[in-house]
Formats: C-alpha cells, structure tokens, sequence
C-alpha cells in the first residue's frame, strides 16, 4: 500500500462516521410549527374539553337525575319563585322554570358544535366546487356563479331564516336543526366560493396547469388531480375559521327563537331566557356566554395556529408566551 492510499484512509478515519440527513413530510413540518404554538395547543385542549362537556350530556343527566327539559319548582326555586344559583343539587344554578342549567348547557354544547361543524362542512364542499368551477372553466359559467354568489351575500340572512322558520312552520327538533344548518351553509358558502376563485383564478396560470395541459389532460382531470390537492391547506384554514362563525350564528338565529326549537337547549336560547332574570340570577346569562365565548375564541385561535403551520413562507410570529 503506498504513502498515498495510508494517507487518504487516516484522513477517512479521523472523519468519523458520515451525518444522515433525515427528511420530513409537509405534515411532520406542519406539525412541528404547530405544537411550538402555545396558544393554539390551549384553544386545542379547550376544544377537546367543550366535546367531551357535550358527549357526556347523558352521562350528567344520569348524575344529577335531571332531565335537560325536566322543571323541579319545589327545589330549584326559592320560596319567592326565584331560582337558586349553583349548589350541590344544581351545579351552575337553575333557570326561572326549574331546569338545571349544568344539563342544559351540556345539551345545547352538542348543538352548537353539531350545527357548527356540520354548516361548516357543508358550506366548505359547496364553495369548493362552486369557486373551483367558476375559477377555473371561466366564460358564462363564471359569471353566472359570481353573481349567485354576490346575490347570496347580499340577502339578509336573518330575515330569510324568519321568513323560512314562519313559512314552514317547522316544530319538530330535528326538522329545526336540520333548517339551521342550511340555512347557515347557504349564507356561508359563498363567501368561501368567492375566496377559492380566487385561488384558483391565480393557479390556473400556473407552470403545472400548463404541463398537464400540454400532456393532454382534460380540465376535468387537471381541476380534480392538480388543482384541488393544491387547495387542501386553504380548506382546511377557512373551514376551521368558518366554524366559530356558525356556532355565533346558530346562537344568533336561536336567540331570536327561529332556531333549533324548544325544550331542546341551545347557548342562544339560554342567552334569551336568563336576558330577563340577569340581575337576580347572573349565572343564566354567565354560563352560556362564557362557554360561547371560550368555544369561538378557541375555534379563532387554532384557526390561527393551523394557517402559521400549514403556510412557512408567512412571516410568523410563534407565540410562546
């Protein structure tokens, strides 16, 4: 062996074993810029705490041995008539008509995040294929979609959902929620649509939409295979902000009684009865109000903190504070 190979085989030696470079998906990434964000993993376990209050709503009916829609005079008022606020046998209080308000606000948490998601979900997949088609094939259709959607943004959604309410004269609690989430998804779908055409008015001029064009792909295949994968993470931010949106517009529609119908609870509902009795029976109004407000305020955070992971060229601002 030469001077020369004893050399280079000292000099590999001392190199000591070669560094392997590990890669990472786009979720890995994503995540990782997630979890450093504190303030969106507390609107996470916030969130996870609202679902289980609302899965459990049989469970703390079985506990405390009231019914959301069951009234007991003789130990939920006072000898005035008054309600009684939190105790042992009431744990948030009752209401004017005896019901407990612990029971109810576990009841009407299943309806705001039922309604919430579903109108959420619903308005999403509509103003997907509504701005996709409208972006990208263009021409009459376009105009066509941009005026429905200009239209819909312009209509009064309340007094729509009173005309439909009175109209129809829905009583039944299914029937009910069943109109809340439509009429929810018909007036949120097109503010969504409207922001997707966007997205997909500036992507269709894009080098990839050219290449498979080229290649002889139809728009069919080019809409679904190349240009929706590529709206994933838009989705999925304006859909986790559209929520807290719903979940304040079911309670508005509720509040004004055109709502989910009674004796099934709901946070708008509540907010209605207890506007009345809110100086002798602070909890009426307290209770719901403030797990409203934590739900929405939670649903507006993690919307944040999915947008800064799932977008690293934004100029983020982690909060670790």
């Amino acid at each position: 062996m030469s001077f020369s190979d004893l050399e280079a085989e000292a000099v590999h030696a001392d190199a000591g074993p070669a560094l392997t470079v590990r890669g990472r998906s786009p979720f890995q990434l994503a995540w990782n810029r997630f979890r450093r964000d504190r303030l969106a993993l507390a609107s996470l376990v916030i969130l996870a705490l609202m679902v289980v209050f609302a899965a459990l709503a049989p469970l703390w009916e079985s506990l405390t041995g009231h019914a959301y829609d069951a009234t007991f005079p003789r130990t939920a008022l006072d000898p005035s008539g008054q309600p009684v606020g939190p105790s042992a046998e009431f744990w948030l209080g009752a209401d004017q008509l005896g019901r407990d308000v612990f029971v109810r606000a576990s009841y009407g948490a299943r309806i705001s995040l039922i309604v919430g998601v579903a109108a959420a979900v619903v308005a999403s997949l509509a103003g997907v294929v509504v701005g996709t088609l409208s972006g990208f094939v263009g021409g009459w259709l376009d105009t066509l979609l941009a005026r429905l959607m200009d239209l819909t943004l312009a209509l009064p959604y309340l007094l729509v959902a009173i005309m439909l309410a009175t109209t129809f004269q829905i009583s039944s609690v299914p029937a009910s929620l069943l109109m809340t989430i439509l009429v929810i998804a018909f007036f949120s779908f097109a503010a969504f649509g409207r922001i997707i055409r966007g997205q997909v008015l500036a992507m269709k001029e894009k080098e990839f939409v050219e290449a498979a064009r080229s290649l002889g792909a139809g728009s069919g295949r080019i809409m679904v295979v190349d240009v929706l994968p590529n709206l994933v993470a838009q989705v999925t931010v304006l859909t986790s902000l559209l929520i807290p949106t719903s979940i304040v517009f079911e309670a508005t529609l509720s509040f004004l009684g055109v709502g989910v119908r009674l004796p099934m609870p709901s946070w708008g509902s509540m907010l209605a009865e207890g506007s009345d009795v809110f100086q002798t029976a602070w909890w009426l109004l307290a209770v719901p109000a403030v797990l409203l407000l934590l739900t929405t305020l939670s649903f507006n955070l993690l919307g944040d903190g999915i947008r800064d992971a799932l977008d690293p060229r934004a100029d983020r601002v982690v909060r670790t504070k």
